[in-house]
């Protein structure tokens, strides 16, 4: 492990700023992280209980709420989209915080529950009945199904029909359970029920939820004297009304109490967590005194009940029907540990159990196997989540080094040791983030190979099987390109579309921008492919323009049976190959192509954008040796040219509609057809290549009428890259990067940075919105959201009105074309 970067809180007086107690922080599956601190007010003498949300990419640009919480922030949990976030105190109150706008950087509380005067002390959001397992062992497989495979996994609670009911439920600090239910007209049903009769007071507990649908509860009232108490949840709806039924499962007493040697050595439980939470029947446990602390992990599991013989004789047990009952087995133990003050569970969905440590141990290098638990001394262990047995160290600024690997005790530094109050793992396990008593955010690097001596092929295998897992998923990467170098950028973006190729038709078409996003980022990393992140970006343009344009076309008699306009035109496309344009309107239904005059219109700016691709494309096959020149890829890519030929005929045939719809030239003849001319070049650098398996090169004669293109026609510069100020590509020298919070860092060298600015515009420049291709000015008036992924730049609020803009916009209220977050700009963005 190492660290990436660091990032902190501008210097204040100790009397204004001091973090939370305790300090609690969340890491979402789209790389968000949430975190709290506290604000001292000097006049009222009270705190103002802060919550902090980032994106890893650009940490600096924190947001900050204020939470409007009476008490201290306990609790906080992102759903299973990324997108809210629920946050709990210590005086019963929860809420549940959503993005404004769909903004990364822009949030505000939408609804919420309390219990009111009692803490709460464990949170979780209901199971929608979603999981996907990683096939570790398999991760050779060609078929995606094989790595992953879903799980029968039912939710917490369904509506009519089956789907999941969304909502959640929290354990408070008395023993109370409280469940609320988000209906879909917004209201919210709670209902709260005391886990068993005998309520005692719950120090410490977790949520886990088991395959049936129901809900599991594990509580201790921190003493390790007493059991760690366990509880089966079932939630229903009766009569409008959410209903909560509780069950006493087995529990169990630590076994560090029960071992004479150490009985009242660690007389407190300080850390109590399923290792996932899904999976119910394994939990975690860590006693602690002043100085040390020990880490037990567990099982539960069916065992048969040994019946006297008496019975036998009387009722003879037949082959199944032993009766079984439910007992826990402990696993693994540590020995003395320092102080352990935090702890991070794997989210990773690899289930193992405990007949499975054989495979544990062959696959143990693979990241989703360790759990994180940081200690007093400043240290983190990366511990094998069933053994525990140490993977990997990362030593603090405060922490020492051992002089020898026997040597387990360190020397404790006079003054306070700097440790990490919280901890999250990321959801591939590649990155850790840790939360410091100052507030200080820690980014760490926890490496493919755990800290062993892997070859390069195993550390591609693990990276490409987690990029297809996110792939599959549709979870953010950024945390596997930290262990991407330049060196492996072009094996893994190849091994990458050979994995894609090999799946279902079916599948490839769901995955087909998803995979071009991913290339595109994996490109950026490395300066020799620089060139190509550009063709990849254009890619998922040209792609989301077609299917938007095509859609616009309606069938001329509703009662048209088997294929939809689009798709015969892209049929009629591909069977007539001639390279008169016109010859090629002639086999398709105008009437298909029938739309409005204002919807054209409106269009007008996606049009010119396909008509100056095409134009800088053809223009630029001279120079096709070149592979660092943008568009390179594209003029050996049939099917991408095969959907710029369609979208130049359906153009046309718009045209004729609407003359000042049409992509706008600067032709040096009044009397050139200037659409034509691009066709008939177009097509026949398409037919080319239109055959993947064997393709042929261009003839001298295409070559030489591209040649003459740009005395023809005034060849447009075209927009590539937006300028991105991420901190991805900074971070390839594996130097650690120190960054303060509300400050962008400034310019730091690297060699892919010199690249990219043949590609994107210099600041001071116009500027451009580059999903509605309308030109912004050097400095725009109105607000713009700007992609945390590439940098993609467009305006909050719509300029047009008609309809057909609104469905290219609505492609992109969520998320940009690369499949990354919005943040909102300032106006004074350069």
């Amino acid at each position: 492990m190492d660290l990436a970067y660091v990032c902190e809180w501008e210097k204040r007086p100790k009397s204004n700023h001091c973090p939370s107690i305790p300090l609690v922080c969340a890491w979402s599956c789209r790389n968000l992280i949430a975190f709290t601190t506290d604000l001292k007010n000097e006049e009222e003498k009270d705190l103002t209980h802060m919550i902090h949300t980032l994106d890893t990419e650009h940490p600096w640009d924190v947001y900050s709420i204020n939470s409007g919480h009476i008490e201290i922030i306990t609790c906080l949990e992102w759903d299973q989209s990324g997108s809210r976030l629920l946050s709990a105190d210590a005086d019963g109150h929860i809420k549940c915080w959503s993005m404004t706008d769909h903004l990364a950087n822009s949030w505000e509380n939408t609804v919420g529950s309390m219990v009111e005067g009692d803490p709460i002390v464990a949170l979780s959001w209901l199971h929608n009945g979603v999981k996907l397992a990683l096939h570790v062992e398999k991760s050779g497989a060609s078929n995606f199904g094989e790595k992953f495979s879903r799980v029968k996994f039912s939710p917490s609670l369904t509506l009519f029909g089956g789907k999941p009911m969304e909502g959640w439920i929290a354990v408070t600090i008395s023993g109370l359970v409280t469940v609320s239910l988000l209906k879909p007209n917004g209201q919210v049903l709670t209902s709260t029920e005391s886990l068993c009769r005998l309520r005692c007071r719950v120090a410490l507990a977790d949520i886990a939820f088991t395959g049936g649908g129901n809900i599991v509860v594990a509580t201790s009232d921190g003493s390790s004297t007493s059991p760690v108490q366990f509880y089966k949840v079932c939630v229903s709806v009766v009569n409008e009304k959410c209903k909560i039924d509780t069950e006493i499962l087995p529990s169990l007493f630590m076994r560090c109490t029960t071992d004479p040697a150490r009985k009242d050595k660690y007389p407190a439980i300080t850390h109590l967590k399923f290792l996932a939470r899904d999976m119910s029947e394994q939990v975690l446990l860590c006693a602690s005194n002043q100085n040390s602390s020990i880490v037990e992990c567990w099982s539960l599991r069916k065992e048969g009940l040994p019946v006297n013989n008496i019975f036998q004789q009387i009722s003879p047990v037949v082959g199944d029907k032993q009766p079984m009952i439910l007992k826990w087995r402990i696993l693994s133990a540590t020995n003395d540990l320092d102080r352990v003050s935090a702890v991070a569970l794997p989210k990773l969905p690899i289930s193992l159990t405990n007949t499975d440590l054989k495979v544990a141990n062959d696959t143990k290098f693979f990241p989703g196997l360790g759990l994180a638990l940081a200690f007093h001394d400043g240290s983190v262990h990366i511990v094998h989540r069933l053994s525990l047995q140490t993977m990997a160290v990362f030593y603090g600024s405060s922490s020492q080094r051992p002089v020898d690997e026997q040597a387990i005790k360190r020397q404790r530094a006079a003054s306070p040791l700097v440790h990490f109050k919280a901890m999250q793992l990321s959801w591939t396990s590649l990155a850790l983030v840790g939360i410091d008593n100052h507030g200080k955010l820690s980014m760490l690097r926890i490496s493919p190979s755990m800290g062993h001596v892997l070859d390069m092929n195993m550390s591609l295998r693990h990276l490409l099987f987690l990029l297809e897992y996110c792939m599959v998923t549709g979870y953010d990467w950024w945390d596997i390109l930290l262990h991407v170098q330049p060196n492996m950028v072009q094996n893994l973006v190849e091994k990458l579309h050979e994995e894609y190729m090999r799946q279902n038709a079916a599948l490839q078409q769901v995955l087909s921008t998803r995979i071009v996003a991913m290339k595109a980022s994996l490109c950026k990393l490395s300066s020799n492919t620089v060139a190509r992140v550009c063709d990849y970006h254009a890619k998922l343009f040209l792609i989301a323009i077609s299917c938007t344009l095509k859609s616009l076309l309606r069938p001329h008699f509703l009662n048209t049976p088997d294929k939809s306009p689009g798709d015969r035109l892209t049929e009629i496309c591909s069977k007539i190959t001639d390279i008169d344009i016109d010859k090629v309107m002639i086999n398709l239904k105008t009437e298909e192509f029938v739309l409005e005059m204002t919807t054209l219109q409106s269009l007008q700016q996606l049009i010119q954008w396909v008509g100056d691709f095409v134009l800088y494309l053809l223009a630029s096959l001279p120079n096709q040796g070149s592979p660092v020149r943008p568009g390179h890829s594209f003029l050996r890519d049939g099917a991408s040219l095969g959907m710029l030929r369609e979208l130049m005929v359906v153009i046309r045939i718009w045209g004729l509609l609407k003359p000042s719809c049409l992509p706008v030239y600067t032709a040096t003849s009044d009397t050139q057809d200037s659409m034509s001319l691009l066709f008939r070049l177009l097509t026949k650098l398409w037919l080319c290549c239109r055959d993947e398996t064997h393709p042929s090169e261009p003839d001298d004669t295409l070559i030489d009428e591209c040649c003459l293109l740009p005395s023809q026609l005034l060849i447009p510069n075209v927009d590539w890259l937006p300028i991105n100020n991420g901190i991805i590509s900074k971070l390839q020298n594996k130097q650690l990067i120190r960054l303060q919070f509300g400050k962008a860092p400034g310019l730091i060298g690297h060699t892919v940075s010199s690249q990219f600015e043949v590609f994107v515009r210099a600041p001071g420049q116009p500027k451009i919105d580059h999903l509605r291709r309308l030109h912004l000015g050097a400095y725009p008036t109105e607000e713009c959201k700007s992609c945390t992924r590439c940098g993609c730049v467009t305006m909050l609020k719509s300029p047009n009105k008609t309809t057909a803009v609104k469905q290219w916009e609505q492609r992109w209220i969520k998320n940009c074309l690369c499949g990354g977050l919005w943040r909102r700009m300032p106006l004074s963005y350069s």
